[in-house]
């Protein structure tokens, strides 16, 4: 017998795939993402940056986006709101845990697709570029444009890390650039962990916020998937 949380999750994930507005949602906001972090691209080329700057801006702004999108993930695993308006697309998410492998894609593919998740990026890249209008020291400016086009990136890098085994993103995951697998193998092995994954950085600390504030996933939201035997999302096998 469905429980009353898995009644909802397959409720949700009807409404996800019977109706267009979900699937054209986010078409509509990788749109918006891509195309402000194109503009903010250019923008960050004409930034007058020192040179002693750069290494530790590029660190930062890993950290940074490593850590808001490693908050969101918490907040999403451990989101059961199915019966709201935008509850097709919390049930949608919680897939990544019961479908672990994407569809094999073209990077910018990933890139623009996995873009469209990142609802909270469309007012973070406008508030951005209003900035970019104003006084602002340049090298916030840098870290902030960056941070911003690295969320995005992360969802690649989280993409490689479930179906790529080349020697060149195996490489790249030992320098630390991409998220490494036996890193990010806990957080579906485990509970309540391992959440960032730009590259895991900021585990620790988001691992401190998790421990205090949510009861984790495994005997919570990845039960409401289940009894669920219909399509995946959009990108996922």
């Amino acid at each position: 017998m469905l429980s009353f949380k898995q009644k909802e999750f397959n409720a949700a994930m009807l409404r996800y795939h019977d109706i267009k507005y979900y699937q054209l949602t986010y078409k509509v906001v990788s749109t918006i993402n891509i195309t402000l972090e194109i503009i903010l691209l250019y923008v960050l080329f004409t930034l007058s940056i020192p040179f002693i700057w750069i290494v530790p801006a590029l660190i930062i702004s890993y950290f940074i986006a490593d850590f808001i999108n490693g908050l969101v993930h918490l907040y999403m695993d451990n989101n059961d709101s199915y019966n709201t308006f935008y509850g097709a697309f919390v049930s949608s998410f919680h897939l990544h845990h019961k479908l672990q492998k994407y569809k094999d894609n073209n990077l910018f593919l990933v890139y623009f697709n996995e873009s469209g998740t990142k609802f909270w990026l469309i007012p973070y890249l406008g508030l951005t570029l209003s900035l970019s209008f104003t006084s602002l020291n340049d090298i916030v400016l840098f870290i902030m444009i960056l941070t911003g086009i690295l969320s995005s990136f992360a969802e690649v890098s989280h993409y490689l890390c479930h179906n790529s085994n080349s020697k060149t993103v195996l490489f790249l995951q030992h320098l630390g650039l991409l998220l490494k697998k036996n890193h990010h193998k806990k957080h579906h092995q485990e509970d309540n962990i391992g959440y960032a994954f730009l590259n895991g950085m900021s585990d620790p600390l988001i691992n401190k916020i998790a421990s205090k504030f949510y009861k984790g996933y495994k005997y919570n939201s990845d039960t409401h998937y289940q009894m669920y035997e219909g399509e995946g999302t959009l990108n996922r096998d």
